[in-house]
Order: structure tokens, then sequence, then C-alpha cells
């Protein structure tokens, strides 16, 4: 069927390979030269469809995909059945967390967090005890661990604790039981955020379970401990002190851990194992409403994203295998003010419940959980399904499914490439040149993109979508599309210029398949259990050609061609959906706290143009099928172009205050006193003021207009001969926050200042010396330590004994204490030459004094007033003391 005249046509042809089967019509050259035999009477009758018409149905099954992955997101949130008299109760839960809440912010040290939260919890606990059955026995404990340890977080540093509060209950059958598995969360939040997901809600959803397990009248198997640890944001030290010290743990053989990476929604497995695959299965068994993947797995451990859990400690101290939960809706207000108890779901509540109920008992009934250590064998892959069920397979038996799949592939082009041996050569060419020019119009795509991310960066409207998602795909998509699509209708008009449509569409499918081929060998030969997704890219599509490697000549032909293979293509175009939409939910929020050096509009714009080549790559194919693409690209430039414009103008502002759905921005700022001395204890140098770090790449261009003397003329110096910079970091994260800002301000006058003093000097073997220090002051303090040029820092009474140098080179050592703590004693030993004028050392302590009295002066609580509601600015102050030895 042909349309004449002016109308654009889509050519669609049935084929047998490159070649006609019907041996009726005349077969197309071998070469792939325009087949002028349909244009004469009594040719083979041709299968059209307009562009018009091709691009919409294109379009509504990208969308029909997006609104499955919509509802059935949506679905998954839905109020789960209500509650049995012996399951778990969300609205009990959400009592729990309204009242740890109620108590305010809980950083470690404070009467909040070590008293306040500490005795609900003990109040709430020895009531689920008296109402306990008798098929059970509880046993309660508080802990106040001291420890140290390193860690290769953030670049490595060393991590210091003294007097930090466990909450830890036991929940065993009557006569005891020798082994155990762990629930974790932690009820400090840190400062100034009220930390209902992060991780309050967890705790709630613990003692609910508590709760629930205690009234059962089956005896368990094993026992569960319940973790309610009150130092995690003080990266994972309550947890290290559990596992390393308490009595209990050597009876741990597995643990789940709950934690927020945003407010509410749905809680992802993200971390399994490590090995141990009959955890993951005893999730896919038991729990109720399943949300996980091995991507996020993946991801998580690659490190890009900036943040850790006490996964990390059970599983590298403590060497017990888990599984990691986390909430990831609305990560915009995840660690702000804004974090309450009243925006998470109920709903959400009873979801996370009835899965972890479910996981928990299951393992504290599974023969399994004794012999733990005998069935650490193996990764394995897993992902949920649009949250209905999930699947789990061994990685040994998916790197067999993804090489024999890639075999088959291979196998199939190969013998397309090689089915004239007269043209194999030929016919190689070509294939290998569609190959190259789809590589080609992703490296063009990926780079015109990216110039645009930078361009909108450079001119100050970054984090313009921060509010308005939809503005990425607008600006970023459109963009990817049309580049796609434009570097194909060129390669037609004038490299393929006398070529059949049909042969071309064949041949750019194929080399589609190639390029996914190539993909899934690579990755599973590097180890990556994420390469089933490349699988579902080569088996699918290559089923779907297969099925229609058959005649559409009859009438109505070509909506059954584009029917059969829009079916085919739905596995792994809706999986994608659904992955892409999880990434995100997580990534976008991301973008706000990932520092002053990231730009995140390349990222965002990177991450479409991958999801744009990954979503065209079986499309492509239709670029040369429809006669025209002029409609399409210059729709696709329209869009693009007023986005950009609108964009350009300012009119997306990035930042919201809407009570319902905030998305702030998030500034901290430390007024601090810094006094600088030389080897002879004498201040050289002592100055005053509030230190700002904004969150974003946008730095303060959109706090100077509410507050004129934040601005770039007052960005911070680098103190070059101070480690650190001389700035008063409370974590090592001084190479994500390079742009800051310095107001100076009176010093601030402290009612509990800090005191630094060396208890002694001693001379040790091979020419070293220990130096002996002793601190004391509030519940945080950092420790900066650089040694001097041909002096070397060889060991300490810190963490392991061994030093670990963060990045730059200076050592960094984050010290927190609960109350009643003593003063801090540790002694460092470093190697020197035997000429050392100018000392041996420098030694940096800064004081952080995030509750109480001291935490905001009087000026630092003015300028914090003056900023406008879209932001959230954290402040406290803080003292930064230098010395030499």
């Amino acid at each position: 069927m042909e349309r004449g005249g002016g109308t654009n046509v889509w050519r669609l042809r049935a084929t047998g390979g490159h070649r006609d089967r019907d041996r009726c019509h005349s077969p197309p050259p071998e070469d792939g030269d325009r087949d002028m035999v349909g244009k004469k009477r009594g040719g083979p009758q041709r299968l059209a469809l307009s562009e018009a018409r091709g691009t919409s149905l294109v379009l509504l099954y990208l969308l029909a995909l997006r609104a499955l992955v919509h509802v059935s997101h949506r679905r998954l949130l839905s109020q789960p059945p209500a509650a049995g008299p012996r399951d778990f109760s969300a609205p009990r839960a959400r009592g729990y967390l309204d009242n740890i809440t109620a108590i305010g912010p809980r950083p470690v040290g404070s009467p909040e967090n070590e008293v306040l939260a500490v005795n609900y919890l003990l109040e709430q606990i020895r009531a689920i005890e008296r109402e306990s059955t008798g098929a059970h026995k509880i046993s309660v404990n508080i802990q106040r661990p001291t420890g140290s340890f390193s860690i290769d977080f953030l670049g490595g540093f060393t991590s210091y604790y003294a007097n930090i509060t466990n909450v830890v209950v036991k929940l065993e059958p009557r006569n005891g039981a020798e082994h155990a598995v762990l629930s974790n969360c932690h009820f400090d939040s840190v400062p100034n955020t009220p930390g209902a997901s992060d991780d309050a809600v967890s705790c709630a959803v613990m003692l609910e379970i508590l709760n629930t397990l205690s009234k059962s009248s089956e005896p368990l198997q094993h026992a569960v401990i319940f973790l309610f640890n009150g130092a995690e944001e003080n990266i994972l030290q309550a947890s290290h002190g559990f596992i390393t010290q308490h009595e209990w743990a050597k009876s741990i053989r597995a643990f789940i851990n709950l934690e927020a990476a945003g407010v509410g929604g749905r809680e992802l497995v993200f971390q399994t194992g490590p090995e141990n695959p009959w955890l993951v299965q005893a999730y896919v068994v038991a729990a109720k409403h399943p949300f996980a993947s091995v991507v996020a797995q993946e991801v998580f451990q690659s490190g890009i994203i900036p943040a850790d859990t006490d996964f990390r400690i059970y599983r590298d101290f403590g060497n017990i295998p888990g599984i990691d939960l986390a909430f990831i809706e609305n990560g915009y207000i995840y660690h702000t003010e804004y974090d309450t108890s009243d925006r998470i779901l109920t709903d959400s509540i009873q979801r996370a419940g009835d899965n972890i109920l479910a996981v928990l008992k299951y393992l504290a009934t599974s023969d399994k959980l004794a012999k733990s250590f005998e069935y650490r064998h193996g990764n394995v892959v897993f992902f949920d399904v649009l949250g209905l069920f999930v699947l789990a397979y061994p990685a040994r038996v998916g790197t067999i499914m993804n090489y024999i799949t890639a075999v088959i592939a291979f196998f199939y082009l190969s013998k397309k490439v090689i089915q004239s041996k007269t043209r194999a050569i030929h016919n190689l060419k070509k294939f290998f040149t569609a190959f190259g020019l789809t590589l080609i119009s992703w490296i063009c795509t990926l780079v015109t993109v990216v110039i645009v991310a930078v361009f909108v960066s450079v001119i100050g409207r970054s984090l313009s979508w921060y509010t308005h998602f939809y503005v990425s795909v607008f600006l970023y998509g459109t963009a990817a599309a049309a580049n796609l699509i434009l570097v194909h209708t060129l390669a037609k008009k004038f490299f393929y210029k006398n070529m059949n449509e049909q042969y071309l569409g064949d041949l750019f499918f194929d080399a589609s398949l190639m390029i996914w081929s190539i993909a899934l060998a690579v990755i599973t030969q590097m180890g990556l259990c994420s390469a089933f997704i490349c699988t579902l890219w080569v088996a699918f599509p290559l089923l779907t050609k297969l099925v229609i490697q058959k005649e559409f000549s009859q009438k109505g032909a070509t909506m059954k061609f584009i029917t059969v293979y829009m079916i085919g293509m739905f596995v792994p175009y809706v999986y994608m959906m659904y992955l892409s939409w999880t990434v995100f939910e997580m990534f976008t929020p991301i973008m706000g706290r990932s520092g002053s050096e990231i730009l995140p509009d390349v990222v965002l714009a990177g991450f479409i143009v991958v999801m744009t080549m990954i979503l065209s790559s079986y499309f492509i194919n239709f670029i040369y099928l429809v006669k025209s693409t002029k409609t399409t690209l210059v729709t696709l430039t329209a869009v693009f172009v007023v986005t950009l414009i609108l964009v350009c103008s300012g009119i997306f502002f990035p930042y919201s205050s809407d009570a319902a759905n905030p998305r702030p921005k998030r500034v901290f700022l430390q007024h601090m006193s810094r006094r600088f001395h030389d080897l002879d204890g004498n201040v050289v140098k002592s100055d005053s003021g509030i230190w700002i770090n904004g969150f974003d790449y946008n730095g303060m261009s959109h706090i100077t207009p509410h507050v004129p003397e934040i601005n770039d003329t007052i960005r911070t110096p680098c103190e070059e001969q101070a480690p650190f910079c001389g700035l008063p970091w409370i974590l090592p994260v001084h190479f994500m926050f390079r742009k800051n800002w310095y107001l100076p301000a009176p010093e601030i006058i402290l009612r509990s200042p800090i005191h630094f003093q060396v208890l002694s000097r001693e001379l040790m073997p091979q020419n070293s010396v220990r130096l002996t220090f002793e601190v004391s002051g509030p519940s945080h303090m950092s420790l900066y330590v650089r040694p001097h040029e041909g002096s070397t820092l060889s060991a300490w009474s810190l963490g392991d004994g061994a030093p670990v140098a963060s990045l730059g080179g200076d050592y960094f050592v984050f010290y927190s204490h609960g109350l009643q703590a003593t003063p801090w004693h540790f002694w460092v030993e470093l190697t020197a030459p035997e000429k050392h004028s100018d000392g041996i050392v420098s030694f940096a302590v800064a004081a952080h004094y995030f509750f109480g009295e001291d935490q905001k002066s009087p000026q630092l609580h003015a300028l914090l007033e003056r900023f406008p509601n879209w932001t959230f600015p954290s402040g406290w102050s803080c003292t930064y003391d230098l010395f030499v030895f």
C-alpha cells in the first residue's frame, strides 16, 4: 500500500533476512541498492505508515509504559490489608514515631539523645515486656561503648567514640537460643533536624515488630536482637561499638539494617550479602511487598553516592551477612527540618512493617540461620518486577545465561552477514558501518547535550529542574532525541542515499543488537550482576526479530508488524522505565547536596542521554523506514529551544518553600574562632567569622539578593600552612566543597571551651618521638594532623594503630562522646629528621557545639533569621586551634 503525493511514508516490507522469500516477487539487490520493483505495477504490496502516525505510535507506546510504571509505583504505596490481632500495626508504630520525633533533634551527646530518647525506648520496651506471652523471654541491655576504628569512607579517616549509647533488646525462646538474627536502627539524628525518616521511623517499626513477636504464642527457633543504636550519624560509631564489644554480638548469624535516604515511600533492598544468596531467597519468599535491585547494590557499593550505612560495619568488622533497606522517596528533605513524622505516610509504615516482620520471622525460624556460613557461596542476581515479585538466581547461573544469550546473538548476526558467501565482505562492511554510525550518533548526542548542560551551569542556571523535574526532560531529553534522529537522518540522506529503506532498518536493528551483545559479554566478564539488563535487551529483541521474519503483505500487515514489534519489546522497555524511575527518584535529590564541585546539570544530562540511547536502541531502525523525519525534528527542536530560553531567563527557580512539597537549598553556617600557634606556643594569628558552605553547585548566588554581604568577594582563603586549609571541617569532605565563604564576625564567647594539652614527649627507638595528648571539650571534635616535610606519622593509639591518611595527605580523626565522658587521651608516634627547627608536626583541633547554650551566637542566630524560607540553613558554633610540635 502506498500513499501518493507528498505524504510522508513509513515503508515496511516483510523479508527473510535481507531477501524477499516470495518467489513471485523480485528480490531486492543484495547490496541494498534502492528497490525499484515496488514502484512498478504488479510489484509487491508496500506496507506504509505516515511519519505522524508512526511517531505517535512510538510516543504513545513509551507514554503507556511510563504510565504503567507510575500506576505500579502508586499501587505499591496503597494501604495493605487491615492488621489482624497478630499482624503489624502501623497506627501503633506511628504513635512511637510521633513521640520520638517530639523529643526534637537528637545529636549524639545531647540530653535529647542520651537521656530522653533512651528513656522513652526503655519505657516502651518494658511495657511490651509486661504484655508478652510466656513463649518468649525478653532481655534488655544498655551499652555505652568506647572504641576506635578507621574507615575508607569520604577519602579515609579514623573515628573515635567514648561512652555513646546503645539500647539492645533480645527476644528469644523461653529456654534460650544459641543463634540470633539482628535488626538494627538508629535513634540519633543530625543536628537541627527531627530525623523522622532517618531513622526514627525504623525504630518505631522495630518497636512494633518487637511488640508483635512478643505477643505471639508460637516460639521462635532463634533469638531476635533489636539494636536501637544511638550514634549512626556520627559515621557508624554505635554499630561498631556493638558488634565489636557486646557479648550478644557473637551469636548473630545475619542482620537486617533499616535506613533512609528519603522520607517515606517504599523501602528498597539495595545491599545484601556479602555472598550468602540464601538471605536474598529469604527476602524473596517472605517479603509481602518486595522492592529490591542488585543494580542499586552495585551503584551504591561503587562509591559514587557519598553515603554509607551500618551495613558496612557489620560486614567488615563483624563478618556477618545481611540485608540493607532504605526509604528512598522524597530525598529533597532528607536531613532537613522538614523531615517530620507527618510527612511519612501510614501506608509506608505498614508496608515496611509487613516486610520486615515477615523476613525476621522467616530468618528466626530458618534452619539455615544456625549454619549460615555453610551457605556462604557465590553472589546472587536479584530484581523485583514492578513490585509484584522478585526474581533471584545465583550469579554463576546468570553468567551462563548471559554468555549463552550473547553467543546466540553473535551466531545469528554472523549467519546473516555470511548468508551469501560471495557478498560476505561487502555485507560485513555495511554492518560495521551501521555499527560505527550508531556509536557516532551516541557520542555526538552525549557531547552536544553535555555542552548545553555546561552552558546552563556557566550562566548560573544550574538546577533549574530541581523543583520542576519535567524541565530536565524537555531540555536535555528533547536535545538528546533530536540529535540522535538528526545524525541518522543525515546519514540516510547523504550516505545511504540510494539504498532500500527496509534493508537499512534491518541493518540498524542488527547494529543495535550487536552493541547490546558486546555490552552483555563485557559486563558479564567484569563480574557485575547488573548484566541481566543487557540480557533483556538482547534476548527479547532477538526473539521479536525471529517472530517477525515472515510476510506481512496482507491488508493491515503494517499495524500487525508494529503490534508484534512493540509487544516483543515490552519487557525490556517496561523494566528500563521502571528502573530509570527508581534511579531518578534516588539521584535527583542527591544533586542538591552533592557539593560545590560537581555540575549537577552535567550529571543529570548525562543520565538522560544514556536513558535516551537505551530506549532508542531498537527504534533507530524506524528512522530509516520512515520517508521523512522533518516534523519530528522540528517539534523536538522547538521544545528544546523554548525550554532553553525559559531556563536562561530564570523562570524556573531551583528551590521551593511549598509547605506540602518543599525543595530547600541546604546551607551550613559555622560561627568559628581560630587561633594559630607557633612552635613556642605563641598565638601568631587569630580571627573570628561565620564560615558558610552551600551544598550545591549554585553556591551563594541565590542567597546574595537576600543577604547582600554574602557574595563572591568574601570567598574563604586557604591557610596553606595548616592542615585542611585551617578550616573546622566536621568531616573530611573538603574535596567536595572547595567554594565557601567567610563573613567576619565578633569572637564567640563559649561557656564550655575546649582544653588541649601535651601530657608527655618521649624519645623512642629508631629516631622516633611519641607525643601524648589530652583533650576535653564538646561532644563533637575533629583532629587534623600534618607531619612536616621529612617527618612521618608511623603509629598512633587510634584505630588499629596504623594511621590512615585522607585525600590530600593530611590525617583526620572524628571524635564524639556521650554523657559523662572522661577526657580523651591518645598518643602519636612520628619518625623525624635530626634537624627540625620548624617542628615535626602540625596539630589542629576543632570543637563543634551542636546543641546547648553554646550552639548559636547572637550574630549567627541573627544571620540565620535573614535567610529566605526556601533554604535550610543549619548553624552551630565552633573553634579551631592549630599547634606546632
